[in-house]
């Protein structure tokens, strides 16, 4: 019979993959691979996994490695921006196509009612050659020929159909703005997926989020049809049952550590992968702080004690000092005076990285 996990040990071995348990001294790129991308939503979320993540860690690191393009910035898992390594892309973003062009039919099917959609990209292509342009951009050029559709819809159209990267400055710490668009031929991406392309992602993601479930890699990735694949790989996976006799399965040679094992506090920013890799989160937080964590679209920037989500935080600023304002999800008093001090302690490090230069540095534990 499979061996049966409780959630506690599933928590575990989730920070353990995601490198939240203990600091890894890794590369950036091997890092990122290691977790199998970072969501990139808006700029700075990715340093703040990477610094929660690796010791050492510096903001140059990362930024030096998006301007080379040894990572690259793309639409990708659930159709949000992740970064990613140019092998990861070359592969993955194959398998996410079919997802990607359902959501641009759901999104913006109507608001381009009409429109030749093979000729759009092949337009888009052809503009991108050689340049960069932002998507407000491409979409005015695109209407020039089709004055009936709406420039925003054709815009994000191309972005979900067709291989782009976005390259820096955008990406990197503290720099906003529409978002660039440039064609990823150079990566080496191939316009369709193999078979052994979508078993790959499925090994990929157990290593870097394992033991899960086929929803659970279907909730992470966004793509349909996986129970068959798992099915194909059964034979080369371990199985486990987690507390309510769901099956999971795990790479043959992933440990899985004690489910006592101390996990120190950490602070991950919003929409980290680590809150929204499964359909069962309960190893990660209770469905009451889902509730408060992950409101409409919003994922909040949280905080780790003990291994679950117990906090969310914010950063501000107050007569030229750095504020970081800790707002905890369940009572103070199940906090040890242990965990008070380990995160403020983590608190006061990542001010000294993200506000050096602020007039002072300041944790407030609300409530």
């Amino acid at each position: 019979m499979a061996a049966r996990l409780s959630t506690r040990a599933l928590g575990r071995a989730l920070l353990d993959r995601q490198s939240l348990l203990r600091r890894a001294d890794l590369p950036v790129v091997t890092a990122v691979e290691r977790v199998f991308g970072l969501n990139a939503q808006s700029p700075n979320p990715p340093y703040l996994a990477l610094w929660s993540r690796l010791e050492p860690f510096t903001i140059a690191g990362l930024t030096a490695a998006i301007e080379d393009r040894s990572l690259v910035r793309s639409t990708m898992m659930r159709a949000t921006q992740h970064l990613m390594s140019v092998p990861d892309f070359r592969f993955v973003r194959p398998v996410l196509a079919p997802l990607l062009r359902r959501v641009q039919r759901n999104v913006f099917g109507r608001r381009i009612a009409g429109v030749d959609l093979d000729a759009l990209v092949k337009e888009a292509r052809e503009l991108l050659d050689g340049r960069v342009v932002t998507r407000p951009q491409l979409g005015r050029l695109l209407a020039r020929r089709r004055p009936a559709a709406d420039p925003s819809a054709l815009g994000w159209s191309v972005q979900y159909l067709e291989p782009l990267v976005h390259p820096a400055p955008s990406g990197t710490w503290n720099v906003y703005g529409p978002t660039p668009f440039a064609r990823a031929d150079w990566t080496g991406v191939r316009p369709e997926a193999t078979a052994e392309d979508v078993r790959r992602m499925v090994r990929r993601y157990l290593a870097a989020f394992g033991p899960a479930s086929v929803s659970d890699a279907r909730v992470w990735s966004g793509v349909s049809g996986l129970r068959e694949v798992f099915e194909q790989l059964r034979p080369e996976l371990r199985v486990y049952t987690d507390e309510s006799g769901r099956e999971l399965f795990d790479l043959p040679d992933r440990q899985i550590p004690a489910a006592d094992l101390p996990a120190p506090a950490r602070f991950l920013p919003e929409f980290d992968a680590t809150l929204l890799a499964h359909a069962d989160r309960g190893r990660i937080m209770t469905d009451e702080i889902r509730r408060q964590v992950c409101v409409g679209d919003a994922i909040a920037a949280t905080v780790l004690v003990d291994g679950t989500v117990a906090a969310t935080w914010t950063t501000s600023h107050d007569n030229g000092a750095a504020v970081l304002t800790v707002r905890p999800l369940r009572p103070l008093r199940s906090w040890s005076p242990a965990d008070r001090d380990g995160v403020a302690a983590e608190a006061a490090r990542l001010l000294a990285v993200t506000h050096p230069d602020a007039g002072g540095h300041d944790v407030r534990l609300a409530g």
